[in-house]
């Protein structure tokens, strides 16, 4: 996905990039870029919207990062095996997928071909889970609330 290579090419970092390795990468950048350190009203704007890049990358990144995968897997399984798929859509090859239990999760570099055959197959979930849950780097845009 062009937003994944993007923030990476951002940060100067690769798809084998662990998280001590982007938080490193990410603190460097920002001293770097922090708008305090312009003096120049100029300067400092462009810091600023380039200081918010470097944010949205980082925690994108650190998003979709199988360290952070792994860290939630028992959580995005649990989701993924025992509650239903309410809905989901498609934009751009990414696809959001809205569960019951109020978790989504977005996938990315979904091909167009595999969303026509979600939307169409008899039971979305059967498909999702042979042909989507392990295949595409995901992460969770809607955790479910807990009830104390």
């Amino acid at each position: 996905m062009r937003k994944i290579a993007d923030y990476r090419k951002l940060l100067g970092v690769d798809k084998n990039a662990e998280l001590k390795d982007l938080k490193s990468i990410y603190r460097t950048l920002m001293k770097d870029f922090h708008p305090d350190k312009f003096q120049e009203e100029q300067d400092r704007l462009d810091a600023e919207v380039k200081s918010k890049e470097i944010i949205e990358a980082y925690h994108f990144l650190v998003s979709i990062a199988p360290e952070t995968h792994n860290k939630n897997l028992e959580t995005y399984t649990q989701t993924t095996t025992l509650s239903n798929i309410q809905d989901f859509e498609y934009k751009q090859q990414v696809l959001i997928i809205y569960f019951y239990d109020g978790s989504s999760y977005e996938y990315f570099d979904v091909p167009r071909a595999v969303y026509v055959k979600l939307a169409n197959a008899d039971s979305p979930g059967r498909f999702a889970r042979r042909h989507i849950f392990n295949e595409y780097p995901c992460r969770n845009v809607a955790k479910a609330e807990e009830i104390a």
